[in-house]
């Protein structure tokens, strides 16, 4: 048991006590023996494979960040009300023997995650074979949620018909726009709209692509805050890298003011990792019809904030 500040006293999630593989806590008077992100398992990987422990793992650290920046948003997690559907949940799988391989998706809330994704040669593998340039476990992570909260804010909600004119007829069959996007790739001029090359593929992939970018973003911006960052170089010529991120996670921050301090962070950020000869750390030029569907999601997330416990104990 430990004391926080306040005099509440918490203990470690049992997933730390017994794998060392979570490091939030729960309030001592809780009934569960897991934290708040670690409830959402529905399935872990099979601990006697070899490599699983660790692959599990880095999975977590991922997955934790994704929930920490969903309850910094104030998101729901819970299954709509009347509706046929089911919370988020994660399912953390691995190929079985003699099978076809398990591949990452999402159904009805749940996100399936084969754990191969975690070892970095496999994961380059499949950013070839699917045409990704910037897949990352976290990114990957935070597309798959995207889906379970398009199924959530958007799917029967008031903002249907300002999603469509955004992003697209969702109801275009999604098999074959997958299958045309594998076999022809996306078009060349895919930057005039969309985040990323991928994005073309469908509706709801365009939607995935830009909500993932949209927590890159809130992410960093709280980072940069948490540092308490700020870019106000003495050069006329350097005038646009003038930023000092602040209250990116407050209701009331308007998606201007976001962008405002988040591009001029972009460059200084490239910048650093230019003078190390290491790829950018942002490599994206947003277009205004991208930016435009990134400030929709913000007004969506804005207008469906709940609460929740603090995670960080």
């Amino acid at each position: 048991m430990a004391p926080s500040s306040s005099g509440q006293v918490y203990r470690l999630c049992n997933n730390s006590q017994q794998y060392e593989v979570c490091n939030w806590m729960i309030e001592a008077q809780d009934a569960s023996s897991f934290c708040l992100s670690c409830r959402l398992n529905k399935l872990i990987p099979d601990l006697s494979q070899p490599g699983n422990l660790e692959r599990w793992h880095q999975l977590e650290m991922a997955k934790r960040r994704v929930v920490y920046t969903i309850m910094r948003l104030g998101l729901p997690m819970d299954a709509a009300s009347g509706e046929n559907r089911s919370g988020l949940g994660f399912n953390f799988i691995g190929d079985r023997n003699g099978g076809p391989p398990e591949l990452t998706g999402h159904a009805n809330g749940l996100i399936v995650v084969n754990i191969a994704e975690v070892d970095d040669a496999e994961r380059e593998r499949r950013r070839v074979a699917f045409h990704e340039p910037y897949r990352t476990l976290l990114g990957h992570l935070r597309h798959e949620v995207a889906h379970f909260y398009w199924d959530r804010l958007i799917a029967n909600s008031k903002w249907l018909p300002d999603f469509r004119d955004l992003f697209g007829d969702e109801t275009a069959d999604y098999g074959t726009a997958l299958r045309q996007y594998y076999e022809q790739g996306s078009p060349p001029d895919w930057q005039t709209d969309h985040v990323s090359a991928y994005a073309t593929a469908h509706p709801w992939e365009d939607w995935a692509e830009t909500w993932a970018h949209y927590f890159h973003i809130m992410d960093m911006m709280e980072t940069a805050e948490s540092f308490e960052i700020t870019l106000a170089p003495n050069h006329s010529a350097a005038g646009a890298t003038t930023a000092k991120p602040r209250n990116a996670f407050d209701v009331n921050t308007s998606w201007e003011a976001i962008l405002e301090n988040w591009l001029p962070l972009t460059y200084a950020l490239n910048s650093f990792n230019r003078g190390m000869g290491l790829p950018d750390v942002y490599p994206f030029v947003l277009s205004k019809r991208a930016m435009d569907k990134l400030q929709f999601i913000h007004e969506v997330v804005g207008s469906n904030r709940v609460n929740h416990e603090n995670p960080i104990k």
